[in-house]
């Protein structure tokens, strides 16, 4: 009969974004251990709470099953001498299993017979299991910072209080430092600290929702939610929606009170991003909007407990937001005293990066780069992209970004407006640090998608210039964010960039500060370009199909793209196999290709001509096509070449004999080759 696991682990306050990836940890960890002792089970859940981390798994076997293991010795004339006697070889062989010589068995193989140590165990009590492995499992919970415990070797994020141990209702004796395991568990540290008694993972639910603990982040989330939208509706307005602070709040509480309090219409003068961010930031207060998304003076915050008197807990955090706002209105207006334009003088005295120089320095790399990007695609706004860039960073020296740094470029946007600068100037100033997150919000104009794409693509070579290069585990100057952000706008705006070109336009103007050689920076730059590229394509198309289109370039990350949709698109048809598989048979035979005309003079079998008028055919049409980037029309066009390849290969032998006339064969195939090989590498699509 299946039993119940139940472990709850009872601690002090643990941070919260510690929370998440110690749930995920516990899952892994009884998965790894349970497979581990051959134990069979149905269901995992992992709970958390500041004061807890619970842990339950359904359906694990009374005992654990029986097991035979078989470990192979030396071969027979090698384990038994001439005389049958076992050699020392297999008595070394037995002792190391740690069964008697005698023991050993004949196994038949393939290569002959070997001695073999056949083991049976049997399957021992899954609740004496238990207490090897529960113990294992703590200690194999990782947080980024853990304490030790006294003189005891064991860490974990935070003291712990109690341990409920449990299978099938019976405690699971062990210890962790000095607490020992038990079946009683506590109630909230403020409105029911108490002990009540555990017997199973159903009871511990009932007895914590009675002691004020709500001990599954999903349901603690879901009435957050639930509360934040009802209060905010009641206000006479909406939730901002956050699912960041959300997620965050949900393991800042076990039992979810929500709170609403409002502050001085005064304070809306301050721009919106401010406010937000403040009462974020610094309180993890949810934002009032109205219809129209602009915000309302209140605030949702959610308490720990339940109180008799919210009016008092409403007037507390009104009187520390009070204290927060003011702050922000005081940088605000002190920063409007000061025209943005004169702050970029300041930037000459921040550094940037020690070896890559201030960041008035790298202003003037990005503007210029920018200023080129405008040359090319859209030549009338040169002269707002040279502003957009020369301003874009002076708001780093402000009071409020030095306060507030989450809102820099919005608070350039804002004192470049009050001051009277251009409105797409201004506009692009906030623009150009998009996308600030994986799949967030790209620049809208040409004006903040160029200074954007400069800004990222001096970080980038910049850093890989001095050695600053992103490991598997470090990333400090999120140049993989940066490179991914160039990608997504070269491909959302359609820019048709050659990325080498892109690369070699950034580098000349590093090229003072580089500290390593010119040509090593760039290759590694175009292959940290390419590697972010498949890793972007290949989530959305199969592997196969991108490596097959990147082996052939991806400079133009554009055309890149296209080739690739085509090419995916082209390959759910139900001849798209046989075709390849045609196509291939011509790759792998004209390898390097030949650079020769093909004579039709030199033709012995009517199939040659047959294909020669066929490739000629669909040669103009193919390339009318890849001009438009019209892929899935040159695929199809290039598709129609398979009956008469076919039969090519049917009929002759390419490697004949006469050299003019193998020579001629390979000349005709390397055409073929090349015209879709600059689409796609063709030998690397999976069968």
């Amino acid at each position: 009969m299946a039993r119940e696991l139940f472990l709850e682990i009872g601690t002090e306050e643990i941070p919260a974004g510690f929370l998440p990836k110690a749930m995920a940890d516990m899952d892994a960890l009884i998965r790894r251990e349970l497979d581990n002792a051959r134990l069979e089970f149905a269901e995992i859940k992992t709970l958390a709470t500041p004061r807890r981390l619970a842990l339950c798994v359904k359906g694990i076997p009374a005992v654990q099953p029986d097991a035979e293991t078989t470990a192979m010795g030396p071969a027979k004339n090698i384990a038994f001498g001439p005389d049958g006697k076992p050699s020392k070889a297999a008595e070394g062989f037995a002792r190391g299993q740690g069964v008697d010589v005698s023991d050993l068995q004949l196994i038949a193989t393939d290569k002959g017979e070997y001695v073999a140590a056949v083991k049976k165990e049997t399957g021992r009590p899954s609740h004496e299991l238990m207490a090897e492995i529960l113990p294992r499992l703590m200690s194999g919970i990782s947080f980024r910072k853990s304490m030790h415990w006294g003189d005891f070797d064991v860490r974990f994020a935070r003291p712990i209080h109690w341990i409920v141990a449990l299978f099938d209702g019976v405690v699971v004796p062990f210890s962790f430092g000095p607490i020992e395991s038990g079946s009683v568990s506590r109630g909230h540290r403020f409105m029911a600290n108490t002990p009540f008694p555990v017997r199973d993972f159903n009871h511990y639910l009932e007895e914590c929702e009675r002691h004020f603990v709500i001990p599954d982040p999903a349901v603690r989330k879901e009435i957050i939610r639930r509360e934040t939208h009802r209060v905010a509706k009641v206000a006479g307005g909406q939730l901002l929606p956050d699912e960041g602070l959300l997620e965050e709040v949900t393991y800042l509480v076990e039992y979810p009170s929500v709170v609403h309090g409002t502050f001085s219409q005064d304070f809306l003068a301050v721009p919106k991003e401010v406010l937000v961010t403040s009462m974020r930031s610094h309180q993890r207060y949810f934002s009032i909007v109205d219809d129209n998304g602009r915000l309302m003076p209140g605030f949702i915050t959610i308490n720990n407990t339940l109180t008799e008197d919210p009016t008092v807990v409403v007037k507390g955090n009104e009187r520390v937001l009070r204290a927060r706002l003011s702050d922000a209105r005081f940088f605000f207006e002190e920063d409007r005293k000061v025209k943005l334009e004169s702050r970029v003088e300041s930037l000459k005295s921040v550094v940037y990066q020690q070896k890559l120089g201030t960041s008035y320095e790298k202003m003037e790399r990005f503007k210029a780069l920018a200023e080129g990007l405008a040359d090319k695609f859209n030549p009338a706004l040169k002269a707002k992209v040279g502003r957009a860039a020369y301003l874009c960073k002076a708001d780093l020296v402000s009071a409020m970004v030095g306060e507030f740094p989450e809102v820099q470029g919005i608070m350039g946007r804002e004192y470049a407006l009050h001051d009277g600068e251009d409105a797409d100037v201004a506009s692009a100033i906030a623009e150009h640090y998009l996308p600030t997150q994986a799949g967030g919000d790209l620049p809208t104009s040409d004006i903040g998608a160029f200074v954007s794409l400069a800004d990222k693509m001096d970080t980038i070579c910049g850093c890989f210039g001095v050695g600053l290069i992103p490991t598997g585990s470090a990333d400090p100057y999120a140049l993989r964010r940066a490179a991914l952000g160039i990608i997504n706008i070269i491909l959302e705006k359609e820019y048709r960039e050659s990325l080498n070109g892109f690369v070699k336009a950034s580098l000349d103007l590093l090229e003072p500060k580089l500290t390593r050689k010119r040509e090593e920076v760039h290759a590694d730059v175009l292959e940290f370009f390419k590697g972010r590229f498949v890793n972007l394509m290949a989530d959305r198309y199969p592997s196969d199909v991108v490596d097959a289109v990147v082996a052939v370039g991806c400079d133009d990350l554009v055309d890149a793209a296209a080739r690739i949709a085509a090419l995916a698109a082209f390959k759910g048809r139900d001849d798209f196999e046989p075709l390849a598989v045609a196509f291939k048979r011509v790759c792998n035979i004209v390898k390097d290709g030949v650079d020769a005309g093909v004579d039709a003079a030199l033709f012995q079998d009517p199939v040659e001509g047959a294909l020669n008028d066929a490739f000629a055919g669909v040669k103009a049409k193919v390339a009318a096509a890849v001009a438009k980037q019209e892929y899935v029309a040159a695929l199809a066009d290039i598709a129609t070449l398979r009956p008469p390849v076919d039969a090519f290969f049917d009929k002759v032998m390419v490697m004949a004999e006469d050299e003019r006339v193998r020579t001629n064969r390979l000349a005709l195939l390397t055409g073929i080759a090349r015209l879709f090989g600059g689409i796609a590498d063709f030998s690397r699509i999976a069968a």
